[in-house]
């Protein structure tokens, strides 16, 4: 069996786009027929770019081999161009063709990936969900009201979550670290509050920042909303500073989660040594496949650290993260994004129930990928996935960050 034929489809979700811009879908196609599927995650280059990228790592590394060598083949992309060090875009296309190789070699063998990265160690996998609006919730006031995202905390409990995640200390500017307004401070510690007193005990919450702050301000941050017991405080300054990540995390009763921007056992590894992290999340879709996903999550094991998938992609993604899930004894849960688009998109092959996800039986990724439906919602813009603000913090007339969502209301 050899990899033979690979399509990619760039989709874009409906409105308001929760997920992203647009999902990197690839389908590879072997020589005996079978299809497997994967998804990149969040490329930092435009989608006609990345698409580039990928035929190229495809082309170049994969093509004509046979499935099962996904060490000799992640060795190939890894090394290529004489680097053998993290590369952000050549990884994210070579993690979505590896999450397809093992969709296939789950169909070839008619078991279920996680069954071949080592079995079942979890019956089912216990998921977290970003706070959204609700229907009634008036989309652009909704990231700025605590009393919203209480509202919003406690439909997040009646379905079954036992974590929620909100983020109400924006902005993200690619000016790199700042120091928090006092408004951000005071913002977030009422989200905390009002949340908090909704939930009760009832779920933890979750903290996320993506790496805005200074180690001053992150500090300053962290212990603000600390008298609310967050489960995590989610990348408080930028993943490149890992000694400093390092100390916020000594500084602030917390537990700091990060990875989701981070690649390959390689960049893991130092946060790990570090102490930077007690929970690490990598994004399958980008930090180098399953493989190499279950490697760093073994070398977690041994810190004491525990893995929680991260997910602001397509089902796809989510998919190759329950089967790590499934398959890790330190895992502590998985982001989930529900969505009418992300369920119809594989056809509400795997869901989750009271705030779980049962590992799926089904041979390979366990999904069946709605090719027609995908292919039907083509991006055409020229926006990134993800972007970041050029505009610094507004120290006089506050911040808000519209939840990772395009700015588009309907």
């Amino acid at each position: 069996m050899k990899l033979q034929d690979l399509e990619i489809i760039v989709t874009a979700p409906p409105a308001p786009g929760w997920g992203g811009r647009y999902w990197i879908l690839v389908k590879l196609t072997t020589d005996t027929g079978i299809v497997g599927w994967g998804e990149c995650y969040a490329a930092s280059v435009g989608p006609q770019a990345m698409r580039a990228v990928i035929e190229d790592v495809f082309a170049r590394h994969m093509q004509g081999e046979n499935p099962e060598n996904i060490e000799l083949m992640y060795r190939r992309a890894y090394s290529s161009g004489f680097t053998q060090r993290p590369d952000l875009t050549v990884m994210g296309a070579f993690s979505g063709l590896e999450i397809a190789c093992w969709d296939i070699l789950g169909k070839y063998r008619d078991r279920p990936v996680y069954a071949l990265i080592g079995g079942r160690m979890n019956e089912r996998v216990r998921g977290y969900t970003y706070l959204y609006p609700l229907p009634h919730h008036d989309m652009t006031a909704f990231w700025t009201s605590p009393e919203m995202a209480a509202e919003s905390a406690l439909d997040c409990v009646a379905r079954g979550y036992t974590a929620i995640k909100f983020d109400p200390a924006g902005p993200y500017t690619m000016r790199g670290g700042h120091m928090p307004a006092m408004t951000d401070i005071s913002q977030s510690v009422a989200f905390c509050k009002a949340i908090r007193a909704a939930v009760g005990d009832k779920a933890d919450l979750l903290f996320g920042t993506h790496g805005q702050f200074t180690t001053a301000g992150a500090i300053r941050l962290g212990q603000a909303i600390a008298p609310y017991s967050p489960l995590w405080y989610e990348e408080p300054i930028p993943p490149d500073a890992v000694e400093q990540m390092a100390a916020v995390a000594r500084a602030v009763p917390i537990p700091v989660a990060t990875g989701e921007r981070l690649t390959t056992k390689a960049e893991f590894a130092p946060v790990l040594r570090s102490g930077a992290a007690a929970i690490l999340q990598p994004a399958l879709g980008r930090v180098g496949g399953i493989w190499e996903a279950k490697k760093i999550a073994a070398m977690a094991e041994v810190y004491n650290a525990q893995i929680a998938p991260h997910l602001y992609a397509g089902p796809v993604e989510w998919a190759a993260n329950i089967h790590l899930a499934t398959s890790i004894p330190n895992i502590l849960m998985c982001e989930c994004i529900e969505t009418p688009f992300h369920d119809q998109l594989i056809k509400s092959t795997i869901k989750v129930e009271d705030g779980f996800i049962t590992a799926p039986t089904a041979a390979g990724l366990g999904i069946e990928v709605d090719e027609a439906l995908a292919r039907a919602h083509p991006y055409t813009g020229n926006g990134l996935h993800l972007e970041m603000q050029e505009a610094p913090c507004d120290y006089v007339n506050g911040n808000a960050f519209e939840g990772g969502a395009p700015s588009v209301k309907s």
